[in-house]
């Protein structure tokens, strides 16, 4: 189930599949536990109504779980008395076995709640401990204690597990946001190096060559007008260098062909298609594909276990398209979860940060496949 904390320290219901998941998997335990125990009972059971009444309640159990992930609490104690109603008509199905419902929803409760709702129901069920006792003996008794701590503890490991991957996302994210943030200090310091040049060269001869003087000055105010669509868009409080004339202009998509050759070196058989019309991108838009395709040749060259790989870059006067596919093998992709992943998560922050999207997953004819839009309005 995915669980982030809330503000209250509570985890976030699971994903809707997860949701699903859990209630088939939980209903089918219950079921699988106590309609055997029911029909092998039959005659034996002392009434011919008990196994029946101890079924109904096992299906009762597992109807109740469908809100388990909704209610914890209130699925547990329901749980708890139903399992405890049918271990009382058919003793032949240990306390434990009547109990698993509430078992699983203490599970549930535990991770998605905070231990100090968490623990009033773990001392719940281990209240109904002497009932096994009674019932069964000692080893009853041990057996439920042990079965109901190991399922509060699973659900404190899994609250656990949760709270840490989303904390390694914050961290991953952050991370990503400064390092955004100093390679945008770099395109406006190389803008405004060059608007200091034109400045300068339009002073020297702007008596001599007026014509020259007003092309410098209209070069100076295309780079003004593309440094402040960045400065809105993208850039964040970020200390750093001042620029110098020999600087290195940020990566583009110009460089993507560099981009390929280096994957290729490394042996990656790269199929690079790029296509545009209309001026170029603005710089942090041209910046962002290029580190979104760099990002994705990097996982894929880590991770997918791929020999081919096809980049595909295209732009128009209101976007950059980006689609990067291998012929990978889908099982080897740990950092393509569902946001889990650094390298994901910082090619979603870029794509986010400029009001486009991006969508990775498995291809239509295998391997994987990231794709971007990137909007050349929002950084105009």
């Amino acid at each position: 189930m995915g669980l982030e904390r809330g503000p209250d320290g509570s985890g976030a219901p699971p994903s809707d599949r997860a949701v699903k998941a859990l209630r088939a998997g939980s209903a089918a335990l219950v079921l699988g536990v106590a309609v055997p125990v029911c029909l092998a009972a039959g005659p034996g059971a002392g009434a011919a109504w008990r196994p029946a009444a101890a079924l109904a309640l096992a299906v009762a159990q597992a109807l109740v779980l469908r809100w388990v992930a909704r209610g914890p609490g209130a699925v547990l104690a329901a749980s708890a008395l139903l399992g405890a109603a049918m271990w009382l008509i058919l003793p032949a199905l240990s306390l434990t076995g009547a109990l698993l419902g509430a078992q699983l929803a203490l599970c549930v409760l535990s991770a998605l709640r905070p231990v100090r709702v968490s623990r009033y129901g773990l001392l719940g069920m281990v209240a109904l401990g002497p009932l096994a006792h009674v019932g069964a003996g000692t080893l009853a008794l041990v057996t439920h204690v042990l079965a109901v701590t190991l399922a509060w503890t699973a659900g404190q490991w899994r609250r656990a597990q949760q709270q840490r991957v989303a904390a390694e996302t914050r961290r991953a994210v952050a991370e990503e946001r400064a390092r955004i943030a100093r390679e945008v200090h770099d395109v406006v310091a190389h803008t405004v190096s060059v608007m200091v040049i034109q400045a300068s060269a339009a002073e020297d001869v702007f008596d001599a060559d007026p014509e020259q003087a007003r092309q410098a000055l209209r070069a100076i105010d295309d780079a003004g007008r593309s440094a402040l669509g960045e400065l809105r868009v993208l850039l964040r409080a970020e200390g750093g260098r001042e620029g110098d004339d020999g600087r290195r202009p940020p990566r583009g998509l110009e460089d993507l062909a560099e981009l390929a050759a280096n994957a290729r070196a490394a042996g990656l058989t790269v199929d690079l298609d790029t296509r545009g019309a209309g001026s170029p991108p603005p710089a942090a838009v041209a910046l962002a594909a290029y580190r979104i395709v760099q990002e994705a040749l990097t996982n894929t060259l880590r991770h997918a276990g791929a020999s081919r790989v096809r980049v595909s870059v295209s732009r128009d006067e209101e976007s950059v398209r980006i689609e990067v596919s291998d012929n990978g093998r889908p099982g080897t992709r740990s950092w393509r979860g569902a946001g889990s992943g650094r390298g994901l998560a910082g090619m979603r922050e870029r794509a986010a940060l400029l009001g486009g999207t991006l969508d990775a997953g498995p291809g239509p004819d295998g391997g994987f496949r990231v794709r971007a839009v990137l909007p050349i309005r929002c950084a105009s």
